[in-house]
């Protein structure tokens, strides 16, 4: 399958420190591929470097097929781009943004404003295409971002944590606009730290942490590798503290979380037996997530 990023032995430095340690990945055309990570695992240099916006100190980095360098204009002609933070232009409407990133590419006018309606309606938008951005709501602005992003109709879509801070009706209608996209054979490049929307859009998933490659694989697979198919979580709301001696008695692989005991269990039988009648326990029983493996891979603790 064709590739659209090509990457090997990827390596960032800023002064003595390292911030992406010589990682490999190549995401295929018509695919969505997610970079997970905490805080500071090296996600957003990686994207930069992607988009020619920092050049690499170390290892290879190509674009597209016949391949070209990140910060080649043909390849960023190529490129759309949602930011993790809003560029929009206040002052103009939601038409009057698109009609001015359509010349930024070099568009005629007459081509701008055809695609300029099918956008909209992408984004629905439609009804707000005279309205100054900001009048618009968060959700509203997002979405108008993606539309941006799409006037050149790229090849490649890379979205920095394109849904942080929208409700869920917002989050569900992005999620299905980027589906689309996939389907019509758009590659995308997501960062996300909701890991159901990972878990919903991508194809791959390659998490990171401390500028490494942990792991590389489907969500399902990564799941199946890395953590039980069961997990109990056990509160006792007003009780003590777990100790830990409470805690080994209980069954599975066992982390306290909080409050709460987590219990990490291969066989469903043993997971039936734990949902017995306490009524000084919550019991909650759910199949384990992506954001199970996150957790495991790049641990609890917080990341500033």
């Amino acid at each position: 399958m064709e590739t659209v990023i090509e990457a090997r032995g990827l390596t960032k430095r800023y002064g003595p420190r390292t911030v992406v340690k010589g990682i490999d990945l190549t995401v295929r055309r018509g695919e969505c591929f997610g970079l997970l990570g905490p805080n500071g695992a090296g996600k957003s240099t990686t994207l930069r470097m992607i988009q020619g916006m920092t050049p690499p100190d170390g290892g290879s980095l190509a674009l597209f097929h016949p391949p070209l360098g990140p910060g080649d204009p043909l390849a960023r002609a190529r490129m759309g781009v949602v930011s993790q933070e809003n560029s929009l232009d206040v002052d103009l409407t939601v038409g009057e943004n698109l009609l001015v990133y359509g010349r930024y590419f070099g568009l005629r006018e007459k081509v701008i404003r055809q695609r300029v309606e099918g956008l909209l309606e992408f984004a629905q938008l439609s009804d707000r295409r005279e309205s100054p951005v900001r009048t618009l709501s968060g959700g509203m602005q997002r979405r108008l971002m993606l539309a941006r992003a799409l006037v050149a109709s790229p090849e490649l879509v890379v979205l920095d944590e394109p849904t942080t801070g929208l409700d869920p009706q917002a989050r569900h209608l992005i999620w299905r606009r980027l589906r689309q996209l996939r389907e019509a054979g758009t590659t995308l490049l997501l960062t996300t730290h909701y890991m159901e929307e990972a878990a919903q859009l991508c194809d791959r998933i390659l998490i990171l942490d401390q500028g490494r490659v942990l792991d590389l694989d489907s969500p399902l697979a990564l799941i199946r590798r890395h953590v039980e198919p069961e997990v109990v979580e056990v509160r006792r709301p007003g009780g003590p503290p777990w100790r830990p001696e409470e805690c080994e008695q209980l069954p599975g692989r066992v982390e306290v979380i909080g409050d709460a005991c987590h219990c990490h269990l291969a066989d469903p039988v043993q997971a039936a037996g734990l949902l017995v009648d306490r009524p000084d326990w919550e019991i909650l029983r759910r199949p384990a997530n992506l954001e199970d493996v996150f957790l495991r891979l790049t641990g609890r603790e917080l990341r500033d």
